[in-house]
C-alpha cells in the first residue's frame, strides 16, 4: 500500500533509503522515475501506434481477392430451390455440387489499406492487385454489378441449354447482335437486338456460323447478311477489315435459346459467369435418375460456353481455399487454370481439371464411383 502522508527523505543522514529503492553505490533513486532508454522506447511505441493509425485510413489503389462462401446448386437459398425444372422430369438430386466464390475487397467506393495489404501478403488464400487490373478506370460500382448480373443470366442460360441436349431435348439458338462498339466497320448498318438470318448466303444455326462466315469473306470487301429486325427481315451490306489476319465486322455476339423445359435458376447476389460449369452438372443432375454424385462433396468452377467447352475464371486460388473452408473433398478445375492452381491446393482438397462438359461429367461419375485417384489431376 502507498501513503497519502508526505514521506521523509530518502537517503538522508537519519533515515538511510532502503536497499532495494537504491540506484547505485549508496545512491537513493525515485521509485518512479523513467531512464532515458526506456523513454525513448516508450516514445517509439507510440509514434509507431499513431503512425500506423494514420497509414490505416490512407487509401490504397488495390483490390484483395479474399475466399468466398460456397452454395450447394442442388440445395436451397432462402428456403427456396436455387434450381428449378417444369416441363419435365424432374429428379431428386441430394448430392452436393457447390459453385465458390470471390470475396473483392476494394473497388469503386471502397479503398483498400496497409493493414489491408499486409494481411494478404502473409495469406495464401489471398491475392493482391493493382486495382485497374480489376476494375477499369472510370467504372462505377452500378455498372460492376450490372455487368456481372447479365454474365450470370447468360451462363445460366447456356448451362440449361447444354443440359437439356445432353439429356436429349432440341434446344433452338437464335444468334443476336449484343453490342455494336464505336469505331466497328458495322456501325450504323447492324443494330443491338438484330437477329443473324444468314451470312453470305449461308444459315446461321449458331454463333459459330456467324463467326466462320464472316472470316472465309476477304477483308475490305462488305457481307451480305439477313437479319430479322423487329419482326422484318433485313438484307444488309455489312463493311469489313482485317484484324490480325482475320476478317472481322466489329460486333459482339450475343445468343438466345428457346428452351423447350422452364429451367429456373436463383443464385441470389452472386455475379459473373464462372459457376457455369456447376450449373450445367447440376440441371443435368435433376434431369437424369439417381444420385449423380453419390454422396461426395464436389466443389468447383468454370466458364460453360455454347460448345461445352469449360473456359478459365479469375480467383482460382480464393476458391480452393474456399471450398476446402466450405468442407468439399473434390474441386473440378478449369484445365487453362492450371498453371495457377500448382502449390496452392489446400490440404485434403483433391483438383480434378476439366476442359469440356465431358471432362466435368466423367469426373463426377468417377468420383461417385470411388475412382478419383484415375482422373487427371493440374500436377
Amino acid at each position: 500500500m502507498i501513503s497519502t502522508n508526505p514521506a521523509p527523505s530518502v537517503g538522508g543522514p537519519h533515515d538511510p533509503a532502503p536497499p532495494h529503492l537504491l540506484g547505485g553505490e549508496g545512491s537513493p533513486r525515485n521509485p518512479y522515475a523513467v531512464s532515458r532508454r526506456s523513454s525513448g522506447l516508450l516514445t517509439f511505441l507510440f509514434l509507431t501506434i499513431v503512425l500506423s493509425a494514420a497509414i490505416s485510413f490512407i487509401p490504397l489503389p488495390y483490390v484483395v481477392l479474399q475466399p468466398g462462401p460456397i452454395t450447394n446448386t442442388l440445395g436451397e437459398l432462402d428456403g427456396k430451390p436455387i434450381i428449378e425444372v417444369k416441363g419435365a422430369t424432374a429428379y431428386p438430386a441430394k448430392g452436393t455440387l457447390d459453385f465458390t466464390t470471390v470475396r473483392v475487397v476494394g473497388g469503386p467506393g471502397v479503398r483498400v489499406n496497409a493493414f489491408d495489404l499486409l494481411v494478404a501478403g502473409v495469406s495464401d488464400a489471398e491475392e493482391v492487385f493493382p486495382r485497374e487490373e480489376i476494375y477499369p478506370e472510370e467504372t462505377t460500382r452500378e455498372e460492376i454489378q450490372q455487368e456481372n448480373a447479365a454474365e450470370m443470366v447468360d451462363s445460366q442460360e447456356v448451362a440449361a441449354a447444354i443440359a437439356l441436349r445432353e439429356t436429349g431435348h432440341v434446344v433452338p439458338e437464335r444468334v443476336l447482335v449484343s453490342q455494336v462498339p464505336e469505331g466497328s466497320p458495322a456501325k450504323g448498318v447492324l443494330e443491338p437486338g438484330d437477329e443473324f438470318v444468314s451470312v453470305a448466303g449461308s444459315p446461321v444455326a449458331d454463333a459459330a456460323a456467324v463467326q466462320s462466315a464472316i472470316r472465309a469473306q476477304e477483308a475490305g470487301t462488305p457481307v451480305p447478311i439477313v437479319v430479322k429486325r423487329k419482326g422484318v427481315e433485313q438484307t444488309l451490306s455489312v463493311p469489313t477489315r482485317d484484324h490480325e489476319g482475320t476478317t472481322i465486322v466489329g460486333i459482339l455476339l450475343g445468343r438466345d435459346y428457346d428452351l423447350p423445359v422452364d429451367v429456373t435458376i436463383t443464385a441470389g447476389g452472386v455475379g459473373g459467369p464462372s459457376a457455369g460449369s456447376m450449373f450445367t452438372l447440376a440441371v443435368y443432375d435433376m434431369l437424369t435418375p439417381g444420385d449423380l454424385t453419390g454422396g461426395k462433396r464436389i466443389a468447383g468452377t468454370g466458364t460453360m460456353e455454347p460448345d461445352e467447352s469449360v473456359g478459365p475464371i479469375g480467383g482460382i486460388r480464393q476458391k480452393l481455399h474456399g471450398a476446402k473452408d466450405g468442407g468439399a473433398d473434390y474441386f473440378l478445375a478449369p484445365t487453362d487454370n492450371c498453371a495457377e492452381v500448382k502449390g496452392h491446393v489446400p490440404d485434403g482438397l483433391t483438383v480434378v481439371r476439366i476442359g469440356s462438359f465431358d471432362d466435368a461429367l466423367g469426373a463426377v461419375k468417377a468420383i461417385a464411383a470411388g475412382k478419383a485417384d484415375t482422373l487427371p489431376g493440374c500436377s
